[in-house]
């Protein structure tokens, strides 16, 4: 009975910490097969047993291990199966780690600041003992505290194994002024850095959109919401975009929680129904918010800037079109959305909808992979709209497409009506503009000097 006593004891003095450390690479050792994060080969810690500091003076013989891509690749397929069990609680458990103090030049060189923001700096670094390089993502410790950042971490770290996230590496720890955890590299910036002012090829949009929604369909399945998408937090890994990973994880919060708005985040990004939030005001978070944020994103990317300033009926007169376009209150496209087809406008609408109970879900954009998303649109005015029949169908028309089912005659009387509607009429007569070229024509061929052509042929000849 004693004995029982003494154990009870010990159970219930037994103060919980983690430390993270760098694995031991082994002969043969082909990944972290027995780590909960596949895609970052690093192991994990008990209970029981406590891990050594990955930044003490002993653990040079300690290699910090990139994952492989291959690896990676193979085991992605696992993202997708249907688990035995639900397990998307136990992410939701943000554990007490220990970070070990120390400074940047014990183990690291320091080789450029990637970048700079409000609340962190982003530096590319190598790890002296392995010569390795990675990101160091210091977080400024006067602007946070170690529970917010741990919450980030955590949720980085646990899931970064799909294949659109970012990597996060089990290693973290604190400096003076910082709290720091290393990343994988991304050799080709964020997108904001690769898209121009007019966008991207509509190809490399679909690659983009298409790994998002997968990184973001997979937090969504953890009951997370990410809640500040936008090209700065989106990496480039490949100069084609065939490789692009999610980042940046500190407002990551579990779904239907009460949160606060997103600090220093573009506005254009901002759901109304967050907009219209008051200062210091709580809300559920939702992941139709990230919808919406696609939604923005996948416009920003197709023509390089965002469709408008702010989500405000009354301040935004482009936002204000594109509403009442969106509730069908009229018939006239917003100009900055003339360019794309029926199918992705119709995305738009289901995207960007005012009611976040209409949005649909991130994943749904592989249903228009296949469609055309710009089209050339040829217009008499800006203002110049046709009322399509059906109410379901996106009112509008695109002329001179080679699978056009009308023929050139019944579009110019299309558009002879439309301008028409709008009290728009063409004062140019087909018939006479062709007499005249016929007639022109004529007086060249009567004008005709054989004796100046045949010295222009010996010239050329000559």
């Amino acid at each position: 009975m004693g004995n029982m006593e003494m154990i009870t004891k010990m159970v219930i003095n037994q103060k919980r910490s983690f430390s993270f450390r760098l694995r031991r690479s082994r002969p043969g050792d082909g990944g972290s097969t027995h780590s909960r994060n596949s895609n970052n080969n690093s192991s994990t810690c008990t209970n029981n047993n406590r891990c050594n500091s990955p930044l003490t003076a002993n653990s040079t013989s300690m290699k910090l291990e990139v994952p492989n891509s291959a690896a990676s690749i193979s085991r992605r397929s696992s993202i997708y199966k249907k688990p035995d069990k639900d397990d998307s609680g136990l992410i939701h458990i943000v554990r007490d780690i220990d970070l070990p103090l120390m400074s940047f030049n014990d183990q690291y060189n320091i080789e450029k600041v990637l970048a700079e923001g409000c609340f962190a700096k982003i530096m590319l670094a190598l790890h002296r003992p392995t010569q390795t390089q990675v990101v160091l993502k210091a977080v400024h410790a006067e602007l946070t505290t170690t529970q917010e950042f741990q919450r980030e971490f955590h949720f980085n770290y646990e899931l970064s194994h799909h294949r659109n996230i970012l990597s996060a590496y089990n290693v973290a720890f604190q400096t003076k002024d910082y709290y720091v955890f290393a990343m994988e590299h991304a050799p080709y910036g964020d997108l904001a850095s690769n898209v121009g002012p007019n966008g991207l090829h509509e190809n490399a949009c679909k690659l983009i959109t298409e790994q998002l929604s997968s990184a973001l369909g997979f937090i969504h399945s953890k009951n997370l919401v990410h809640r500040d998408l936008k090209l700065e937090n989106v990496l480039v890994f490949t100069p084609d975009f065939s490789r692009v990973k999610l980042c940046d994880f500190g407002a990551t919060t579990r779904k239907g929680l009460l949160v606060h708005k997103v600090k220093h985040t573009w506005t254009s990004f901002v759901p109304p129904e967050v907009l219209e939030i008051v200062k210091n005001e709580r809300f559920h978070c939702l992941p139709s918010s990230d919808s919406w944020q696609f939604g923005i994103l996948m416009f920003h990317i197709l023509t390089g800037s965002p469709p408008w300033n702010a989500a405000d009926w009354v301040k935004d007169t482009q936002y204000a079109g594109f509403m009442k376009y969106e509730q069908r209150k009229t018939t006239k496209i917003p100009d900055n959305f003339r360019k794309f087809s029926t199918r992705l406008m119709r995305c738009f609408r289901k995207y960007l909808s005012y009611d976040p109970e209409d949005r649909c879900k991130v994943t749904e954009v592989v249903k228009y992979m296949k469609d055309r998303w710009v089209e050339c649109r040829i217009t008499a005015s800006k203002s110049a709209t046709l009322i399509s029949p059906n109410p379901d169908q996106d009112s509008c028309i695109y002329l001179n497409q080679k699978d056009c089912r009308h023929s050139a005659d019944e579009n110019k009387t299309r558009l002879r009506r439309m301008m028409s509607s709008y009290g728009l009429e063409s004062t140019l007569d087909q018939n006479a503009i062709r007499k005249r070229v016929l007639e022109w024509l004529a007086t060249c061929e009567a004008n005709f000097d054989t004796e100046i052509e045949s010295l222009a042929i010996v010239d050329v000849t000559n």
